[in-house]
């Protein structure tokens, strides 16, 4: 997947923070973060693209932390896959 567009969702439970990354790890490109709230923040590119949101208080936030899965839905097809989460990672 090296060069190409991916979403990518991550979490440090010892931090208590999640990120939902929207553009490929190798865009080099400087980001700016908008503070929306004390937990929310959101990076835009340059050219006002969203990078990435970041949850400050994940567990709070993000519903799967607490033992339901991931559910990615394309809504105008209604097809939808459901990604469970291990309840410890190694």
């Amino acid at each position: 997947m090296r060069g190409e567009t991916t979403m990518e969702v991550t979490h440090d439970p010892a931090l208590n923070l999640a990120y939902v990354r929207f553009r490929s790890r190798e865009a080099t490109e400087a980001v700016r973060t908008l503070v929306f709230a004390d937990d929310l923040n959101v990076d835009l590119t340059a050219d006002g693209s969203v990078y990435g949101v970041e949850f400050l208080d994940a567990a709070k936030q993000m519903r799967f932390l607490d033992g339901g899965p991931l559910v990615l839905l394309h809504v105008e097809s209604g097809r939808y896959v459901t990604l469970p989460f291990p309840e410890e990672l190694p």
